[in-house]
């Protein structure tokens, strides 16, 4: 293998990682905030006390889900560009 082909798949697989991450930690975010308006309104209500395990459990799952979609996206997307230019250069 090329020693640019090297590098571009290091870096298909580290846009990879780093979109996994961002995926995830948005799904997380907006799990809390999603949480932290119900308790707000639990609380203003004098309703019952809304639980945080009730939102942030289900959101860890399809956070998992997201991100890993996305990230298998963006290396088949890689890896199938770095294919093609591979064989065109031959």
């Amino acid at each position: 293998m090329k020693r640019s082909t090297r590098w571009a798949l290091g870096l298909w697989i580290a846009l990879a990682v780093i979109v996994w991450n961002v995926v995830f930690d948005h799904t997380i975010e907006v799990a809390g905030r999603a949480y932290l308006r119900a308790a707000a309104v639990a609380a203003h209500a004098g309703g019952p006390f809304a639980r945080i395990d009730d939102w942030m459990r289900p959101a860890v799952p399809a956070g998992l889900l997201n991100a890993t979609a996305a990230a298998l996206l963006i290396l088949a997307v890689g890896l199938g560009g770095l294919l093609c230019a591979s064989h065109l250069t031959r």
